[in-house]
């Protein structure tokens, strides 16, 4: 969805609760997981700490969404857990005009054994203006006990404007993952 102006707060719940009844955007789920053919992936790993103690901290910090404090992209609500099946909606103030879209985070990984590998994945809502699926993890390296952060995803444009802007989106989404990594190394280092 696209507006003027920043939405609010009601509008921003109101699309959050409307989520609940919408199916994902793609599929299968764990698009993301695999080299699947037919599907350009873009991703990023970068080092954002040393050691168990910074380990600990990404791990806190990706489940605080910490990946998301970047100033022109929110996530809503702010403290949403990490649970499957919870559903979040980012909003995106870009080029004088505001997007918010829906998203559902759909599976975890390292829950159950947390000890080197923590994240989750969430995958577009068919109120989200591209289709795709994102996955979000820290590790740790265990070769050089660096803590790594990696963006994985796939996307493709669900409406006009998307589609018509794609060059744009392409430079956005390139923007996010690299401002992401710093958002993910300042809050590790805190």
């Amino acid at each position: 969805m696209f507006f003027a102006r920043r939405p609010s707060s009601a509008t921003i719940d109101a699309v959050i609760d409307r989520s609940w009844e919408l199916p994902l955007s793609y599929s299968p789920i764990g698009i993301v997981r695999t080299e699947t053919t037919g599907y350009r992936f873009d991703q990023v790993v970068a080092t954002i700490g040393r050691g168990r103690a910074d380990f600990e901290r990404a791990c806190a910090a990706l489940a605080a969404w910490k990946q998301f404090d970047l100033g022109w992209v929110e996530l809503f609500p702010r403290h949403a857990p990490i649970d499957v099946d919870t559903n979040v909606a980012v909003l995106i103030r870009h080029l004088g005009f505001w997007s918010l879209n829906g998203c559902r985070v759909v599976y975890g990984v390292g829950h159950d054994n947390r000890e080197t590998r923590f994240g989750y994945a969430y995958g577009a809502l068919t109120n989200h203006a591209e289709a795709g699926e994102e996955l979000f993890e820290v590790f740790m390296d265990p070769r050089t006990d660096d803590v790594r952060y990696r963006i994985r995803a796939t996307s493709w444009p669900r409406v006009l404007l998307t589609q018509v802007g794609q060059p744009i989106v392409r430079l956005l989404q390139a923007r996010f993952r690299r401002d992401s990594v710093e958002a993910m190394r300042r809050a590790t280092k805190s």
